[in-house]
């Protein structure tokens, strides 16, 4: 269980962050750090502003940060103050990369490309994409990244004519991406047949170390065409509710942009923001108060490892500094 739940890892975390912050984790104890650490990791908000090395370590890491960056930017897909199934803005794979790196700042722009290019089929990079077409595109390569690296090269082999006999796992760490030369699928006749393909496949999720779709999922998906291309295949994963759902991150298609539990708690800021803001400039003093003290509930923001917190106090000071001397 411990083993198949990454306990280890986190408890490697936990420590390391304990050892590196204990003069200021002392200051309230070290059951009160390690009660918040596990209560970040089990709501997923643990993963907030960590090194990409830490975000892609588990599975569970990895939902994470799927589910936190669709309810930070779902709002992309807003049309007319209404969450609708339909977006109306349109990102460039740059600009996606850029509200990655909001989230985890050495995101790699390489899994930014190749899920981009799960969406444009080809090299032109500087195209736009709806945010739900990226989005899912994204899960794909980011979740499943290993196991693409795999389906990549027992594709090749089958558009050379062989006929992969072993598994292709990757042996380098899961944080060091190969740059993936992308088979050429122009050609509508190219491709490889899809039963053999799914043999190959079916025995790459039996044996693979890293997490793979499920291949009930996968042959289902293959039983409906004859021949099949890689970025096909890829596009074919990306659309799959039933994948989506087995992976569990996101919502499907049609609830992408609802959040109900978010939307409350907006709503709630904005009408405390609002009845704070009735006073205006013409008020009297006197009137302002005698107006009652309204006592705003406190929000717990999501635990964030106190080192992060003097790295951006530090980051943010040497930015006043630079700004100080431009002036001058």
């Amino acid at each position: 269980f411990a083993a198949q739940r990454h306990v280890l890892t986190y408890m490697e975390d936990a420590v390391s962050q304990l050892l590196e912050n204990r003069e200021d984790i002392s200051q309230y104890g070290i059951a009160r750090f390690f009660t918040e650490y596990f209560n970040s990791v089990r709501q997923g908000t643990h993963i907030l502003f960590r090194e990409f090395s830490f975000v892609q370590a588990t599975p569970h890491n990895r939902a994470s940060f799927l589910r936190t960056f669709w309810r930070c930017f779902r709002t992309v897909g807003k049309n007319g103050g209404k969450y609708s199934s339909i977006c109306c803005y349109l990102l460039t794979a740059q600009e996606y990369h850029c509200l990655l790196q909001l989230l985890c700042p050495d995101f790699p722009m390489e899994l930014t490309q190749k899920a981009a290019r799960i969406v444009l089929m080809d090299d032109a990079m500087d195209c736009l994409m709806s945010f739900s077409d990226f989005l899912f595109a994204f899960q794909i390569q980011f979740y499943y990244s290993e196991f693409l690296e795999s389906v990549a090269a027992i594709y090749q082999d089958l558009l050379a004519g062989k006929n992969p006999n072993t598994v292709i796992v990757p042996t380098s760490s899961s944080g060091q991406h190969r740059q993936r030369q992308p088979p050429n699928d122009c050609n509508p006749l190219e491709g490889v047949e899809a039963s053999l393909f799914y043999q190959c496949l079916e025995s790459l999720c039996d044996r693979s170390k890293y997490s793979c779709p499920p291949s009930a999922l996968v042959k289902e998906m293959l039983s409906s065409a004859q021949r099949m291309t890689f970025y096909g295949f890829l596009m074919a994963l990306a659309k799959d509710q039933a994948i989506n759902r087995a992976l569990g991150a996101l919502p499907d298609k049609g609830d992408l942009f609802l959040d109900p539990a978010m939307d409350q708690e907006l709503e709630r800021l904005v009408a405390q923001v609002s009845g704070l803001s009735v006073s205006g400039p013409a008020s009297s003093s006197a009137d302002t108060a005698n107006m009652p003290v309204r006592n705003s509930p406190r929000i717990n923001s999501p635990w964030k490892p106190l080192h992060h917190r003097r790295k951006m106090d530090a980051e943010s000071e040497g930015s006043n500094e630079e700004t100080d001397s431009s002036e001058n």
